[in-house]
């Protein structure tokens, strides 16, 4: 087993080859960089250890970004990490890396990774496919920088001299705006089928586009996140959906036909092309981007409750069909699509119960009755409900200029929402039959007849 594995890295392991490039010929300036990352990268070099920025935070640096999170790189073994800060806590098991806290902010540590030519099982390891079970073989930077996943988040960032050191043509797939994992795509994708999500990822957020070597393994591989549990699934999605791109992200998905990975009930009713369906996901993204992007507050919980809305209507329609009560046939259905669901993403319970609750006040939104009208507008979820139904209308959906009716409620005086819920109840399609009043049985002892 030892030399299979010694093989296999051998023969797919590319070769780094050193370009550096110096202060004058990058536009990266230490005032866009985190002081948090600054001072690990400084006390890592005052006792003499190796400390680069990489990853995501150098990319959007050169792209002229003003990036959030910063990762650094050392050749300072976990535990050595710890030693020097205080403040850090190891984590993980598989992949051991150190969380650096500054108050709010974490930095996150990562050891040089290498090739697992020699190394033994307690330190690497991975399954039968391919994937990789453990990885805490260390090494130098040229090693590391061959193991990560795309060249673009391959460059390394010092301080000493202010230089950018790039091993695998990061750069110049920057320049060409081109997404492209390093080695063998097939290789890599087995070695974590979670790359593939990253690959539409950071095409979306970046607006790049895959390199078609990089590409056209994922139409072959995408069972492979079968492999993945289901609450990592869960928290790439939420990257995917929440990070001020997800319209893009939903497209490329669709694109490399990974969605049905994810979210298979919201890839089967695009494919159907249900109505209003794709105009009401679209909508949902492109209302939630905007968002996103004026850091404004979005809930994993309206969004889901969005992509999975025309599968709860689909499934509703078919239990009606089989003579369920409306508001029972809603129940079963609301209930079915989030169990599905959660087998593939493992959305927390108050994320579901929030969609559930959305969804159930739909139909009071829909058909307001009197005065609960104005009971409703007190209902924890109301704000999240009414802007769902919005977005329902914008999409096609005919509701009956639902919409319009509870913004003007929500903007009356108190006498015109009295007036306009009075008005609203005395419809014919809002009157309700008055059900007879139950009467107290009769206690007492009556004569016999007898």
């Amino acid at each position: 087993m030892l030399k299979k594995l010694v093989g296999y890295f051998s023969s797919n392991t590319p070769k780094a080859k050193l370009k550096v490039i110096p202060r004058e010929q990058h536009n990266i300036s230490r005032r866009d960089i985190s002081r948090s990352a600054l001072k690990v990268m400084q006390r890592l070099n005052q006792a003499d250890y190796e400390a680069y920025l990489v990853g995501g935070g150098v990319r959007d640096l050169l792209l002229g970004g003003h990036p959030k999170d910063f990762d650094v790189a050392t050749n300072a073994t976990p535990e050595q990490v710890k030693q020097l800060f205080r403040n850090s806590r190891i984590i993980g098991r598989r992949f051991k890396i150190v969380h650096v806290r500054f108050g709010r902010e974490i930095i996150e540590v990562t050891t040089f990774r290498a090739h697992h030519d020699n190394a033994s099982n307690k330190t690497a390891a991975r399954s039968d496919e391919g994937m990789l079970l453990r990885d805490n073989v260390y090494g130098d930077i040229k090693s590391d920088a061959v193991r990560r996943d795309f060249t673009v988040n391959a460059l390394y960032y010092t301080s000493n001299g202010f230089t950018v050191h790039d091993y695998t043509g990061g750069i110049q797939d920057i320049d060409r705006r081109k997404i492209r994992i390093i080695g063998n795509a097939v290789d890599r994708y087995k070695e974590d089928p979670v790359r593939m999500l990253r690959a539409v990822r950071f095409a979306a957020k970046l607006d790049f586009h895959i390199d078609p070597a990089t590409a056209k393994p994922i139409f072959q591989l995408g069972d492979l996140l079968h492999n993945i549990p289901s609450a990592r699934r869960f928290d790439e999605t939420l990257k995917l959906f929440m990070g001020g791109y997800g319209r893009a992200c939903l497209k490329g998905l669709q694109q490399y036909q990974l969605l049905q990975y994810l979210l298979p009930a919201t890839a089967d009713v695009l494919d159907r092309q249900l109505p209003y369906a794709a105009e009401l996901m679209d909508q949902a993204m492109i209302n939630t981007d905007k968002r996103i992007q004026k850091d404004m507050r979005v809930t994993p919980a309206f969004i889901f409750a969005a992509l999975l809305w025309p599968a709860v209507q689909q499934e509703e329609q078919r239990l009606r069909g089989k003579g369920e009560h409306p508001a029972r046939a809603h129940q079963l259905a609301a209930q079915s699509v989030v169990s599905a669901q959660v087998q593939h993403t493992a959305i927390p319970k108050r994320f579901t119960q929030a969609m559930r609750e959305i969804w159930e006040l739909q139909y009071r939104l829909e058909s307001p009755q009197g005065n609960r009208a104005l009971k409703l507008m007190e209902h924890p979820r109301f704000r999240a409900a009414y802007d769902f139904l919005l977005l329902r209308e914008q999409s096609g959906e005919q509701l009956d200029d639902r919409g319009r009716w509870w913004t003007q409620l929500q903007d009356a005086s108190e006498e015109e929402r009295t007036e306009m819920v009075t008005k609203q109840g005395n419809t014919p399609g809002n009157k309700r039959r008055r059900r007879p009043r139950r009467r107290k049985p009769n206690t007492k002892q009556q004569p016999s007849t007898h």
